[in-house]
C-alpha cells in the first residue's frame, strides 16, 4: 500500500511511481524490503526448535496456544507501529507464531485423524491457509482505500485469527499420542475412543503405548534423527520435501500474475483480480486434494502434478521470451493464454506440493522423533522460503525468462526423487509407516529388520 511505503520505505515509494507503467520487474529488486519480508521466515525457523521442546514435553495444544499469543502480540505491534524497528519486532513475533503453529498443527491433525481419512484431515491446514490468503487479499483491497491508516487495519486484523487459534487451543483435547507420551494413559484412551467413535481401539492404543515406550528411550531426539534407521525420514521428510516445496517456483508464477492481468486491461485492480483468482484456485485445488488424496494416494498427486508444473513453466518461459520485456506490453491473446496457464499451475501446485509438502512429512516420522522431525521440516521450509524471498527478485532481474526453465528442471528432479524414494502412505496407520521403509527397494538397506538400528552417522 502506498501509505505504508510512504511511512516506512519512502525511497521505494518514489521508485515505484517513477516506473509505474514499466513491465520490467527489475524495479522491485530491493534487498532491504525483501529482508524486511524475510525476517518473518528467519524468526519462524529459529523458534521452531523451541516449539519442538514444548510440543514434545507439554503437548501439541501448548504449542498452538503459545503460537497464537505470539501472533496476537505481533499483529498488535504491527498495527501500532511508529517506526521500522516496531514493524520488524512485530514481524519477528509473527514469525515465532508461525514457527509454533507450523510445528504443532500438522502433527495435531495427523495424530487425531483415522488412517483412512488422515490425508483429507491433515489438509485442513492447507485449506484454511489458502482461505486466509483469499480473505486477506480482499481485506487489503478494501482497506487500501482508507487513507492514511488503512494499512494499520490490514496488519492489525491478524489478531482476529490469532484469537480464534487461542480459543481453539483452550477447548480442543490433546492428541492421544501426546497424552500417552506424557504418561496420561487413561486420558489418552478416553480421547482415542472419543475421536474414533468406538471403544474398540485396543490395537491402535497398544501401538501408541509401544511407540511411546520407544520414544521415552530417546533422550536426544534431534541426534536420533541422524541414526541410520531414520535415514529415509530425514532425507525425504526432513530435508527433501520441505526444500522442494519452495523450489517448485510457485512464488515466481504468482509474482508475475499481476502484470499479466494489468496487460489485460484491469489497470489498478490487476493485483486484486490476480490475487483473487490465484487464491481461489488454491482453495479449489486443496478441496480436490482433500477429496481424492486418500483414494489415489500421495505419489500419484506428486507425479501427475509435476508433469503439469513442468509444462506450465516451459509455456511461460517461451511466451515471455517471445513477447515480454523492455517496457513492451503483452498482446491480449498472449495474456489470456498466460492467465489459463497460471490457473492450471496453481491448481496443480495447490493439490500436490502445497498441501502434501506438510502432510507427508507429518506422517513419516515415528513418535520418538516426530516433534524434532517436524521442527526440521519447518526449519528447512522457512530457510528455503527466506532464500527464495531474498533472492528471487534479483534472479528474476538477471535471468529473466530463464528462471522459469530453471524451475522446470528442478521440478523434474524432485519428481524423480518422489518416484524412486517415497513409498505410498495412504491409509497406513501412522505408527506403522516406518514398516514401509523396511520393505522399500532402496531404504531397506538402511532400516530393514536385519540392520542395526542404533548405528549413528559418523
Amino acid at each position: 500500500m502506498d501509505d505504508f511505503l510512504k511511512e516506512f520505505f519512502p525511497g521505494i515509494y518514489r521508485r515505484k511511481h517513477q516506473h509505474l507503467n514499466e513491465t520490467d520487474y527489475c524495479k522491485y529488486d530491493n534487498q532491504i524490503l525483501t529482508l524486511f519480508t524475510s525476517s518473518l521466515y528467519f524468526a519462524a525457523l529459529v523458534s521452531t526448535f523451541g516449539a519442538s521442546y514444548v510440543t514434545r514435553n507439554k503437548g501439541r495444544r501448548a504449542s498452538i496456544i503459545f503460537g497464537s499469543i505470539s501472533f496476537f502480540l505481533g499483529a498488535a505491534l504491527n498495527a501500532g507501529a511508529q517506526n521500522l524497528a516496531m514493524l520488524i519486532i512485530g514481524r519477528i513475533l509473527l514469525g515465532i507464531g508461525i514457527g509454533f503453529g507450523n510445528q504443532a498443527v500438522p502433527l495435531y491433525l495427523s495424530e487425531m485423524a483415522p488412517a483412512n481419512i488422515r490425508g483429507a484431515v491433515n489438509q485442513l491446514f492447507q485449506l484454511t491457509t489458502c482461505l486466509g490468503i483469499l480473505i486477506a487479499n480482499f481485506v487489503n483491497y478494501g482497506f487500501e482505500k482508507i487513507h492514511p491508516w488503512g494499512w494499520r487495519l490490514s496488519l492489525g486484523l491478524a489478531a482476529f485469527p490469532a484469537t480464534l487459534m487461542f480459543i481453539g487451543g483452550l477447548f480442543l483435547p490433546e492428541t492421544p499420542n501426546s497424552l500417552v507420551e506424557q504418561g496420561r494413559l487413561e486420558e489418552g484412551r478416553r480421547v482415542l475412543e472419543k475421536v474414533r467413535g468406538t471403544p474398540k481401539v485396543d490395537a491402535e492404543f497398544q501401538d501408541l503405548i509401544d511407540a511411546s515406550v520407544a520414544a521415552k528411550a530417546i533422550k536426544h531426539p534431534f541426534r536420533n534423527l541422524l541414526k541410520r534407521k531414520n535415514r529415509p525420514q530425514l532425507v525425504i521428510g526432513g530435508l527433501g520435501i520441505p526444500a522442494f516445496q519452495q523450489l517448485t517456483g510457485n512464488n515466481s508464477i504468482l509474482f508475475y500474475a499481476p502484470v499479466i492481468f494489468q496487460s489485460l486491461g484491469f489497470g489498478s485492480s490487476a493485483s486484486l483480480y490476480s490475487s483473487a483468482i490465484t487464491s481461489a484456485a488454491l482453495v479449489l485445488a486443496t478441496l480436490i486434494s482433500m477429496a481424492l488424496v486418500d483414494k489415489f494416494g500421495r505419489r500419484a498427486f506428486f507425479l501427475e502434478a509435476g508433469c503439469e508444473l513442468i509444462f506450465c513453466f516451459v509455456a511461460v518461459a517461451i511466451t515471455l521470451a517471445l513477447d515480454f520485456g523492455k517496457g513492451k506490453t503483452l498482446p491480449k491473446g498472449t495474456s489470456l493464454f498466460l492467465v489459463i496457464v497460471i490457473f492450471i499451475f496453481v491448481l496443480a501446485y495447490g493439490r500436490s506440493w502445497g498441501p502434501l509438502g506438510w502432510l507427508v512429512p507429518s506422517e513419516l516420522f515415528p513418535l520418538e522423533t516426530r516433534s524434532a522431525g517436524q521442527s526440521l521440516v519447518v526449519c528447512v521450509n522457512m530457510i528455503f522460503t527466506a532464500l527464495i524471498a531474498q533472492c528471487f527478485l534479483a534472479a528474476l532481474c538477471h535471468l529473466k525468462y530463464g528462471i522459469f526453465l530453471l524451475f522446470a528442471g528442478l521440478i523434474f528432479i524432485m519428481s524423480c526423487f518422489i518416484f524412486f524414494l517415497l513409498p505410498e502412505t495412504k491409509q497406513v496407520p501412522i505408527e506403522e509407516i516406518h514398516l514401509l521403509f523396511q520393505n522399500h527397494w532402496f531404504w531397506k538397506r538402511y532400516c530393514g529388520p536385519e540392520v542395526n538400528g542404533e548405528e549413528l552417522i559418523l
